[in-house]
Parts: structure tokens; C-alpha cells; sequence
């Protein structure tokens, strides 16, 4: 289900605040990263090109996501609105829904479609590239939208419960549909991204104090405090903050250049190794190899979590659709902000990498 209609399903059970957040920050994170990794170069001068006063390569990363509007999301601007007009289905573009037990992704299969964000994202990277026509660019991306995309979406493929998802049976367990007309919300149902597997917030909190150092950000002004936190909003970013957190970090500017300026100590505590994960010389392909990389993480931020409850809600529009209560390990926030921690620095290097790609120095 698209992202921002999983976040307004789901506002009779939490507020929608963080709708923003990888989220606002963890974005800006991979921007920072890649922005300082390609200083100096062609590629920096070509971006700069396609950007317009004021912007950078950080700032746009959330351009996308602001391009959705909505609840949590500032008005629309003029060049946002010519884009989703122009592409209805916009907000599908930002993730493919592979189950999590795959172990590749393939077109074709459930969850992917024409528009996932592997077919987007080398649709983006060749237009960059130069290409042209309705074969190589079938939503007419402009060179600055293929930019802002890029700069977007190269980030959240790197978020795991953005490529692999969870189906679950009536039992609340975990299953693999052979096809996508299994998933009838009947006997098998899609948790929306993990939007539907909903997390105690106190229970979260208490945990994470007992683990993570520093103190969780406090409330917007006028904002509710959540009684359940969805799994997605988790992964988007609240492992973000935990892992800035560790490194002692508060803003993505900060992150980005102790990861990059001093890399043994912070690109690689727990998982090694970071690397960018592009085997082939063709950078309108690394999107399939981005995607299996994460599905293969995906599997470890499903690990150490169990389904509870199942429950029938109805949402605005009277349309009925389940949740499923998710209870995390003792420890879950250690390894999975370590693994967001990895994931950001792969996205920032990534980003670096395929822009690099797209326009080398001479």
C-alpha cells in the first residue's frame, strides 16, 4: 500500500508527526555523506547544475517525500505539483514489497510492479545518463526530477522494510505467497510495509532508555503522544536517532563527517563489511543489486520480533483493514540501529558511487 495512505489508515491509532521521517533526517544523512564524497569532482559541478539557489545535494533529498503532501508534510510547491500531476502514481515509486524470506529480487514477482522503486530508479539513473524515449523513460522525467529522485530514492532502497515486507496468515505468522492474489486479507494479509505491525511505544521507550545513550527527542509542540508505533516508523526513523545517538551524533551533517573522517571507527562496528555493493559496470543496473542487498538485511530486522494480536480497524473512508500487535527482543534496538547505521553509510556511498558513475571526471 502507498506509504502516505498507510500513515493516514493509520492515524486513528497514533499520530502522524513523524510521517517525515528514513525519515527526514536519515535521508539528509545519505545527501551529507554522499555530498562530501563527491566534492571536488565533475559529478559535484554537474548536481550543482541541476540544483537551484540555495538547494544542495542534502537538501533535496526530501523532495520527494515533501512531494506527497499530505499530514506531517508542508504545502506542495508549484514544481511538485507539475511532477505528481504528471505521475499519479508517484507515491508507489518509493518502494518494492519483495517478501522478506526472498532471496533476489525479480521482476514480475509479488510485490514488484512498473513502477516499483528499482524500475524508478533506473528509469532516474538513465536519464541522468542521457537517455531518452518512452522505452528508457516512460513517466518523461525531466533531468532535474531524475536528480531529485536519485537523490531521494538511492536512500530509501537502502531501508530495509523498503524492500522486503512481511505477509502474515490468519495466525500471525509469517508466510510466503506464491502469487500476489493470495494476499486477500483474508488468509494472507501484506503488514503495508511493516505499517500494520504496530509496536507498544511505552514498552519501546523503556527499552531503548536501558540501551541506547542520550534521550529521545521530545514532542512537537501540540503533537499526541503515540500509543502504538508501527514497525515502518521504526525503521524509518526512530533507528535513525538511535544511531546517531551511539556515535554521539545530532545532526546528519555531524554523522556524516565522523563516519567519513574517521571510517575504522565508525563506518563498521558491527556488521562489516560497509562497502558499496555495485558489481556491475552498467549504473542502471545497481538498483537490482541495491534492492538484493537490502533484502538480504531485511531478513535480520525481522529477526527477534514476534506478531501478536490480530485486529480489525476501519479507517476514515469506512473501509476496514487489520493491524497486528509486534513484540521486539530485549536487545533489538542494539543490532537494528547498527544495522541502520551501515545502511545510511551504504546509501551515502552509493549515492556518491552512482553519481560518480553517471558523470566521471574527465
Amino acid at each position: 500500500m502507498k506509504k502516505l495512505a498507510c500513515v493516514l489508515a493509520l492515524s486513528s491509532a497514533f499520530a502522524s508527526f513523524d510521517a517525515l521521517a528514513w525519515g527526514y533526517e536519515g535521508h539528509r544523512v545519505v545527501g551529507s555523506i554522499a555530498e562530501k564524497l563527491i566534492k571536488g569532482s565533475n559529478a559535484e559541478k554537474q548536481v550543482a547544475a541541476l540544483l537551484l539557489p540555495g538547494e544542495t545535494l542534502e537538501s533535496i533529498t526530501n523532495w520527494a517525500d515533501g512531494a506527497k503532501g499530505g499530514v506531517g508534510y508542508p504545502a506542495a510547491t508549484p514544481e511538485q505539483v507539475v511532477y505528481t500531476t504528471a505521475n499519479p502514481k508517484h507515491e508507489e515509486y518509493h518502494y518494492v514489497n519483495i517478501p522478506f524470506q526472498k532471496q533476489h529480487y525479480h521482476d514480475h514477482e509479488v510485490g514488484t510492479s512498473p513502477h516499483d522503486i528499482v524500475k524508478t530508479l533506473r528509469q532516474a539513473i538513465a536519464v541522468l545518463q542521457g537517455k531518452t524515449g518512452p522505452d528508457v523513460n516512460p513517466h518523461n522525467f525531466t533531468k532535474r526530477q531524475a536528480l531529485l529522485l536519485v537523490a531521494h530514492m538511492t536512500g530509501d532502497i537502502h531501508q530495509p522494510l523498503h524492500v522486503g515486507a512481511a505477509f502474515l496468515d490468519k495466525n500471525s505468522k509469517f508466510v510466503v505467497p506464491k502469487t500476489q492474489a493470495e494476499v486477500d486479507g483474508v488468509n494472507i494479509f501484506e503488514s503495508r510495509g511493516g505499517n500494520s505491525l504496530l509496536l507498544d511505544d511505552d514498552k519501546l521507550s523503556t527499552l531503548s532508555k536501558a540501551l541506547i545513550p542520550g534521550q529521545d527527542k521530545p514532542l512537537p509542540e501540540g503533537a499526541k503522544k503515540w500509543t502504538t508505533r508501527p514497525f515502518h516508523s521504526y525503521w524509518d526513523s526512530t533507528v535513525v536517532n538511535y544511531a546517531m545517538r551511539r556515535i554521539s551524533t545530532t545532526t546528519p551533517a555531524q554523522f556524516a563527517e565522523k563516519v567519513i573522517t574517521d571510517p575504522d571507527k565508525f563506518r563498521n562496528c558491527e556488521i562489516c563489511p560497509v562497502l558499496p555493493v555495485n558489481t556491475t559496470t552498467d549504473p542502471t543496473f545497481w538498483p537490482y543489486e541495491w534492492a538484493n542487498d537490502s533484502l538480504a538485511i531485511s531478513k535480520r530486522a525481522y529477526d527477534d520480533v514476534t506478531p501478536g494480536q490480530i485486529a480489525p480497524q476501519v479507517n476514515k473512508r469506512g473501509e476496514t483493514y487489520y493491524t497486528f500487535s509486534l513484540e521486539m527482543g530485549q536487545n533489538y534496538p542494539v543490532p537494528s540501529s547498527a544495522i541502520a547505521k551501515t545502511q545510511l553509510i551504504k546509501g551515502g556511498q552509493n549515492l556518491a558511487a552512482v553519481l560518480k558513475a553517471i558523470w566521471p571526471d574527465a
